[in-house]
């Protein structure tokens, strides 16, 4: 991968983690309980794609391209497993909890990506 990959996906896990601070604090004129659900929604996004791109950019070598699909696939898989144990972990402890928060903001978090990459590339 290129530095300007890397560089990327930097900025696309710095501006998912200000949409998710961005949200709580709208949603804390809702109250607290609104806050914390966007917070932690935010947060499961936020932190399953950073672990995504530690995984696929850290340690590849441009003369192992081979590697590259499978470092992909894996990264996604364990995304995947890290986002339903985090939303597992949330329901069971986080009490009260607004289901439309912490998914809405998983969800708005989740778009930031396309967003930052029109900006960057337009």
């Amino acid at each position: 991968m290129h530095l300007a990959d890397r560089r990327r996906a930097k900025r696309i896990v710095v501006a998912q983690l200000a949409a998710t601070l961005a949200a709580a604090l709208l949603l804390l004129l809702l109250g607290y309980v609104h806050a914390l659900s966007s917070l932690a929604g935010g947060a499961i996004a936020t932190l399953a794609n950073a672990w995504f791109a530690l995984r696929v950019f850290s340690g590849y070598r441009a003369q192992q391209p081979e590697r590259l699909l499978g470092r992909l696939y894996g990264a996604e898989f364990q995304k995947l497993l890290l986002v339903g144990f985090m939303f597992a972990v949330t329901m069971i402890w986080m009490r009260p909890l607004s289901a439309v928060a912490l998914f809405g903001t998983f969800m708005l978090v989740q778009l930031v990506p396309i967003v930052v990459t029109q900006l960057m590339d337009g």
